[in-house]
């Protein structure tokens, strides 16, 4: 077999799809402009028009304390007096809104709507510089990097203010050495509810009534945290938020008269605890502003905003604090915090509406002309009618005075407002602008990586035929996937991806029998009287073999309708899916609340569990040979076993409620860490023993047949054992022996106990066969769609064998290739996944690690592990397709199963270069349809929240898939040279 150069050919191949897919990613997914330059202090321009020290004067407020409740969405925050049946997450925090509704001057209570996306790390940037993050900016969630741009917290510390934190360590990560006393906790570990909190609240009273502070903010996670592991609807939810309404009303109790208290959530969350993406549920947070002075002139008015961008925040705290507004700032002041015109003493101590939104407005201005020279992104269009506008509003307010009509100030106002409106609504369009030509560029290279692995499967295909089929093209065989890939261009079909994938997989399963029958394959040909003598025509198949492949094939194929129907149940909703519901499978046992549920999940699971270790492990016993001595036993005997045990035990153990067993909560937390643990090292431990030695066969020297004793002489000598002297080379003769050994391995054993006690053979002679499952011997972990997927491929080509029309080389047809792309994706869906942020199961990142991580690359190889586990696991089973058809021989009497491939080692590597290019060609044609759709739909309303996230998942699943390939790939190989190895070792005549 030509190990290296189908790897290498691979790997190539592999190389340019990832090319193109970074082409198109970097051209699509653009990184906006930093403009790191910083406001300052004489920056201000007052309405005279002269320079002066912004900062020197008295601001509004000395102080500011900055609660970041993380995941405070706005429904937490209302509050009903009249629900008597309320929510776990309803009525818990009803601090907020009676505040505002009883001291309407002193507080308000706001929807704070987040950009997307929705994560922490992006939202602390978005509402501490007022810009608005991009796209790939979601990458960065769990590497925060320093803030470049100007902040608000850079900002306070410029003046003079001392800055103290406590909390989220990303603000440590993201603003280092900016603060003068910082107590920074771990944040990634969702499980953990309360270390972060308690943390907090060890510090928070404290430090507030000392004097040594002057800008406090304290990050609380715990209900972020709870959403993630329980979801909201959760009595731990509930308890939470109780907490909270606590700490609110003991600062409230603890403010002075010159501090500002902002309560605020940095987002919101889904139904389902998680939160990345754009719904409603995912961007409205709540905002609450309260003050011991009166901070508005009176109850909210019918012009006062209910939502509130959180770019808002920014110019608004600057301001109310006496700090430049950050450089690159696009949002508008709150006008509400801001007195109308006539109301305040002194230009600056008190800004009024006007001149607020006249700093803002200059400052604004001033980001676009100098950002417009840096990027020249923006079309020159826009740029010149927000230009032309600035200019009116300059005019109009210089010329205006004190004296003005109520009347033309309300307009002057209002114009400065749809301005600044103006101007965020640019940016945002323009930060979307893409690169054409690197788009482009990726389109080609994706597009001929398709066409050159289309090109490859065919020739390699020719070549294992002995050149036959080179330029005959298929049309019918991938129409499945064909469909699939023009449907990427839908947005419909992304959101229900699952269903229909489902249903064309069953289709294509289907379409196999149908098209057996219409060739005449599926049943025994009926004898016709008016035909030619028998001996005229090739000899009929025996009518009980094709009977039996039949009815595997049609067993098989409902055992794939029913599990196809069963998994069904495991889908989870997408938020575009209103009347969806999650499957009550997909939450953890921690979450669920009904014990006797919760039990039957538990036994249920463990059931599937015991079921698929003992099938595993039956499968290897008739296949294979677990009584012998060698790595790959060792694995299959005990390893799968006690992986199962350490599987069970973990999720009795997590599923514990925290509350139950407190003299054995140290034990628990030991389990929690060393039963995952357990399993991956098991696990691990299991897949290089089978590197090692992926055979189950071993071999011994012949010695003296014990018990014999002086009669074994009489015994005359056995012939020598069948040897080929053909006269040709010892490698062709080695081939030539394969199926000879393979039929006399049993009768190998009985010839040892007949040799002469005085007769030494110092030949390796067979102890136990079991050779049949050499290769597939490296593929433990397989599903049961993969089974029965496996037996329609294997009963197809059995039957078509039968009747005379198999070619008779070993190339897999295009449509169990199609099958097994679409189980791939199938299995993805039927395992709670989705093609959406929101929908990643972070918790897996603490599995085995309750704790937390150091950095980032163990937790998030976990995370890929469980989010693509369908695309690794039929990614590195896909050989099996080769190999399945020759397994299931081993009922023929002349069968040699998988060592047929040893005769033809030309035709082996051939087939095997062609299964792999074809599974990439249809990996690649789907991550190609998904690049188009992204191309050509660039401008949809739907491009961020259902086509990228598409083509990220389907990028991310391609790179998994190929590399799990490439991995499969390699494991046939490494069990083709310790095979090579085995016969060596049987013959050493034969090799010499």
């Amino acid at each position: 077999m030509k190990r290296l150069p189908v790897l290498c050919l691979l790997l190539w191949l592999c190389a340019l799809f990832y090319a193109g897919i970074y082409l198109f990613v970097s051209g699509f997914l653009l990184v906006r402009l930093e403009v790191n330059r910083t406001s300052g202090c004489d920056d201000v321009l007052q309405p005279s028009g002269a320079r002066r020290d912004f900062c020197g004067a008295e601001p509004r407020f000395r102080r500011t304390l900055l609660l970041v409740i993380d995941a405070l969405k706005i429904d937490f925050a209302r509050f009903d007096p009249d629900n008597k049946s309320p929510r776990p997450y309803e009525n818990k925090l009803p601090v907020l809104e009676e505040t505002a509704s009883r001291r309407p001057a002193h507080a308000r209570l706001y929807s704070f709507r987040a950009d997307p996306p929705t994560t922490t790390m992006q939202r602390i940037k978005g509402f501490t510089t007022g810009s608005l993050p991009t796209f790939i900016d979601l990458g960065n969630n769990f590497a925060s990097t320093a803030i470049l741009e100007d902040n608000i917290i850079h900002q306070l510390g410029n003046i003079g203010k001392r800055l103290v934190f406590m909390g989220d360590d990303t603000w440590e990560n993201l603003f280092p050495n900016k603060f003068q006393r910082s107590l920074p906790f771990p944040s990634f570990n969702v499980k953990d509810l309360h270390t972060v909190d308690n943390g907090i609240l060890q510090h928070l009273y404290s430090t507030m009534v000392g004097e040594d502070w002057d800008v406090l903010v304290a990050h609380f996670l715990g209900v972020d945290h709870c959403g993630h592991r329980f979801g909201p609807d959760h009595p731990a939810m509930g308890q939470k938020l109780t907490q909270m309404d606590g700490v609110i009303r003991s600062v409230m109790e603890r403010l002075q008269n010159d501090t500002l208290l902002v309560v605020m959530g940095d987002h919101g969350m889904t139904d389902t605890g998680d939160h990345g993406g754009e719904s409603q549920k995912e961007t409205d947070a709540a905002l609450f502003l309260y003050s011991p002075t009166p901070l508005f002139p009176g109850p909210p008015s019918q012009s006062e905003p209910e939502v509130v961008p959180q770019t808002d925040l920014v110019p608004t705290l600057s301001l109310l604090l006496g700090a430049p507004i950050p450089y690159s700032n696009v949002g508008q002041v709150l006008l509400p915090l801001f007195p109308a015109e006539g109301q305040t003493e002194g230009a600056v101590t008190g800004l009024s509406q006007l001149e607020a939104l006249w700093v803002n407005v200059k400052q604004v201005n001033r980001f676009l002309e100098t950002y417009s020279s840096m990027a020249r992104d923006i079309p020159s269009e826009s740029l010149a009618a927000l230009r032309d506008h600035f200019s009116r509003l300059s005019a109009t307010y210089l010329a205006s005075s004190p004296a003005s009509s109520p009347a033309s100030t309300r307009e002057l106002v209002e114009s400065m407002q749809a301005y600044l409106s103006s101007v965020r609504e640019t940016c945002r369009a323009t930060w979307a602008r893409f690169n054409p030509l690197k788009m482009a560029a990726g389109l080609a290279v994706l597009a001929l990586a398709c066409l050159l692995c289309f090109l490859v499967s065919q020739a390699s295909g020719a070549l294992a035929a002995g050149g036959r089929g080179l330029l005959t093209v298929p049309l019918k065989d991938p129409v499945f996937d064909s469909l699939r890939c023009a449907s990427l261009l839908s947005d419909s079909y992304v959101i229900a991806e699952g269903r229909v994938v489902t249903f064309l997989l069953l289709s294509l399963g289907l379409f196999v029998p149908v098209r057996l029958n219409w060739e005449g394959r599926l049943l025994p040909p009926l004898h016709d009287p008016q035909k030619p003598p028998a001996g005229l025509l090739p000899p009929a198949p025996p009518p009980a073999a094709v009977r039996r492949e039949s009815y595997v094939l049609l067993g098989c194929l409902g055992l794939l309708v029913g599990g196809a129907y069963l998994s069904s149940c495991f889908h989870a909703c997408r938020e575009e899916q209103g009347a969806c519901q999650p499957s009550p499978f997909l939450a953890p046992l921690a979450r669920l609340q009904d014990s006797r549920r919760k039990n039957l999940q538990y036994v249920m699971s463990l059931a599937a569990l015991g079921l698929w270790t003992y099938l595993l492990r039956r499968w290897l016993r008739h296949y294979g040979n677990l009584n012998a001595s060698g790595g790959a036993v060792l694995a299959a005997r005990w390893v799968l076993p006690l992986v199962a045990v350490c599987l069970g035990l973990h999720w009795a153990v997590s599923g514990t409620p925290e509350d139950s067993f407190r003299n054995l909560a140290e034990l628990i937390g030991v389990a929690q860490v060393a039963l995952p643990r357990a399993a991956f090292a098991l696990l691990g431990l299991g897949m290089a023993l089978l590197w090692a030695d992926p055979i189950t066969v071993f071999l011994k020297t012949r010695g003296p047949a014990p018990g014999r004793g002086s009669h074994a002489a009489a015994i005359p000598p056995l012939p020598p054992r069948y040897r080929a002297s053909t006269g040709i080379s010892p490698h062709a003769e080695l081939q030539h022996l394969i199926p000879q050994i393979y039929q006399r391995m049993r009768r190998s054993l009985e010839d040892s106990e007949q040799m002469g006690a005085g007769e030494v053979d110092t030949r390796p002679a067979v102890e136990a066969y079991g050779l049949g499952t050499g290769m597939a011997m490296s593929f433990l972990l397989l599903l049961l769609e993969m089974g029965a997927l496996l037996h329609i491929h294997a009963s197809a080509t059995s039957l078509a064998g039968l009747q005379g029309a198999h070619s008779g080389d070993f190339s897999v047809p295009w449509t169990p290739v199609v099958l097994w792309s679409l189980a791939s994706s199938q299995f993805f869906h039927a395992t709670g996944h989705l093609a959406t942020f929101p929908s990643i199961q972070w918790a897996a990142a603490f599995v085995g690690f309750p704790g937390g991580h150091a950095g980032t690359l163990l937790p998030a190889s976990l995370v890929a592990l469980n989010t693509f586990s369908s695309h690794i696991l039929f990614g590195v089973a896909c050989p099996l397709l080769l190999f399945w058809p020759l397994v299931c021989e081993d009922d023929a009497e002349d069968a040699v199963m998988e060592m047929r491939l040893r005769e033809n080692p030309q035709q082996f590597s051939s087939a095997l270069l062609q299964l792999s290019t074809r599974y990439l060609t249809i990996l690649g044609a789907q991550v190609l349809a998904s690049v188009c759709a992204a191309a050509v739909l660039r401008r949809h309303l739907m491009v961020w929240k259902v086509f990228t996230p598409k083509l990220m998942f389907e990028a991310s699943g391609f790179l998994v898939s190929s590399v799990s390939l490439l991995v499969g790939v390699s494991l046939v190989m490494r069990v083709d040279l310790a095979v090579g190895r085995w016969f060596r070792r049987l013959l050493p005549d034969a090799t010499r």
